[in-house]
């Protein structure tokens, strides 16, 4: 039975890594094609997945001010919890568990069988990113995951973002300063590692980490390479930070735009609404003696003495009161009775008109509270973008002290993404067995290499430039059946404004794509 070390260790968690958007000098290209894709989500449509509930939950009865708008960004410019963990676990080391050997194979099957189960196995920790790299010295496998809490008793929100809640619901509680959550958990997963690897005749060797046998110029080289990954990693975010802060400021400006228009529209309502209940005010206190008058009246009604028309000579009784008393008391009851309903209708009007003058007021008032937190915000907003572009002039700066490497993974990036096409029909192609899988690889793998084992060079004759472009690694220029120019490929001659033939982009590429020269390529 062989024996073989196990390694488990926290990793800088840079998804653009993982999932190859650019080609590092450590990993092999004619080996990427053989790395299993487990799991690739959207971090934030996996926080919204898990968080958005209790988001609503937490903000109900909350003021606007104490509300959580968009968890994630809480938690990502935040200091207490990270976005999200990664871990990196590896059977073995390059001189005994190499990629593309048999041993390297059976690491691959201990590895899949062990990412198989772990989903399961650790619930409150939600992978979303998980790669099994085979393109690398040795197999190992990335997994990126979100640990959470559910049932939270606390302060906040009931499902939260919690390391550490996450492993003690898992059953681990810590211990000593080197004895954390963590360390229990990465230990115990190396024990379910080393069961696996025992079903496959590989005992666990327990040496500790290989870390600790680095000589100071490997050392050195491993910190500086995990420098390099951050600041990729932290570009990478700032990056898409400042495309989504622009994206905010214009939608800012344009919702600053519209409630300074709305602003406008009701402060033209207000003074035409002022300019109303002033008149209906004026008109109002014109009619008030009036009305007091009235009032005065009907509450003395009863008191008061009609005085009635003298009795004509030789009048009868009932005439005098068919023709004189009921006119009279007839007039008087229409009379009162006009005045009371106008005075009615303009109680009620006035009220109305002053309802009216105080939902426009309030309606104002809210408006320009809006429109000065839009203002602050695009204030913010803009301080933000200036911080970003001082943190990318710093980066810019650090490039030019870390070399080319990073400049050509960018340049890459842009070539992986044109190939993948073609390595969309090799994953078609390719068997559906893990074991099949693998001696298929590995054959590939022969025919890639047969040029470099054989040192052959191939001539190739196209007028297509989009051919040339994936065949050859020198090109050569033809004219009247004479070579006038020879030079290396160059991503910037295949561009849609290229012409076919400049002296000047032939004999100095360096002079026409001056950032993309780490991106030339050799010939056999």
């Amino acid at each position: 039975m062989m024996k073989r070390t196990i390694s488990g260790m926290t990793g800088t968690g840079s998804l653009a890594h993982n999932r190859r958007d650019f080609i590092a000098e450590n990993v092999n290209q004619n080996r990427v094609y053989l790395n299993i894709c487990y799991r690739d989500e959207n971090l934030k449509d996996v926080y919204k997945e898990l968080f958005d509930e209790s988001v609503e939950r937490y903000n109900v009865g909350k003021r606007n001010d104490r509300k959580i708008t968009n968890y994630y960004d809480k938690i990502q410019h935040g200091k207490q919890e990270k976005l999200f963990h990664e871990v990196i676990f590896q059977i073995g080391n390059n001189k005994d568990m190499a990629a593309g050997t048999p041993e390297g194979d059976l690491a691959v099957k201990v590895l899949d069988e062990y990412m198989q189960d772990f989903q399961r196995r650790n619930p409150t920790l939600r992978v979303f990113c998980c790669y099994l790299h085979q393109d690398e010295a040795t197999p190992h496998l990335h997994i990126d995951f979100v640990p959470y809490v559910t049932g939270w008793k606390g302060k906040g929100m009931d499902t939260r973002v919690s390391l550490k809640q996450a492993l003690k619901s898992l059953g681990f509680q810590g211990g000593a300063k080197h004895d954390t959550e963590l360390n229990q958990w990465i230990n115990h997963e190396k024990e379910v590692l080393a069961e696996i690897m025992e079903r496959h005749e590989i005992e666990w060797e327990q040496r500790g980490t290989h870390e600790e046998h680095l000589d100071v110029y490997n050392f050195k080289k491993k910190e500086r390479a995990k420098e390099v990954k951050e600041l990729e990693q932290k570009i990478e975010n700032l990056t898409a930070d400042v495309e989504a802060t622009e994206s905010d400021i214009k939608a800012l400006n344009q919702e600053k735009a519209d409630a300074e228009k709305a602003r406008d529209q009701v402060r033209e309502s207000k003074e035409q609404a002022d300019k109303e209940l002033k008149h209906m005010e004026k008109q109002r206190n014109q009619l008030q003696p009036i009305i007091n008058s009235i009032d005065k009246e009907l509450k003395n009604s009863g008191q008061i003495k009609l005085v009635l028309p003298e009795v004509g000579a030789l009048e009868l009784a009932s005439t005098y009161r068919n023709k004189k008393i009921k006119p009279l008391f007839a007039k008087m009851k229409n009379y009162i009775a006009g005045l009371a309903a106008k005075v009615i209708e303009l109680s009620r009007e006035a009220e109305k008109w002053r309802d009216k003058y105080q939902q426009l007021k309030k309606d104002y008032d809210d408006l320009e509270k809006d429109a000065d937190k839009v203002a602050d915000m695009c204030n913010q907003l803009c301080d933000d973008v200036d911080k970003l572009e001082v943190i990318s002039d710093k980066y810019k700066r650090a490039l030019r002290i870390f070399g080319s490497d990073t400049i050509e993974s960018a340049i890459w990036r842009d070539i992986q993404k044109e190939k993948a096409l073609e390595e969309q029909k090799r994953k078609e192609q390719m068997p559906r067995k893990l074991s099949d899988r693998l001696q298929w690889g590995r054959e590939r793998s022969q025919e890639h290499n047969m040029q470099q084992k054989k040192n052959l060079t191939y001539l190739f004759i196209s007028h297509d430039l989009s051919v040339v472009r994936h065949i050859s690694d020198r090109i050569a220029v033809m004219y009247l059946g004479s070579v006038v120019e020879v030079a290396e490929k160059c991503p910037a001659l295949f561009q849609s404004d290229a012409p076919l033939y400049k002296s000047s982009s032939f004999c100095n590429p360096a002079s026409r794509c001056e950032e993309e020269t780490s991106a030339y390529h050799s010939g056999g």
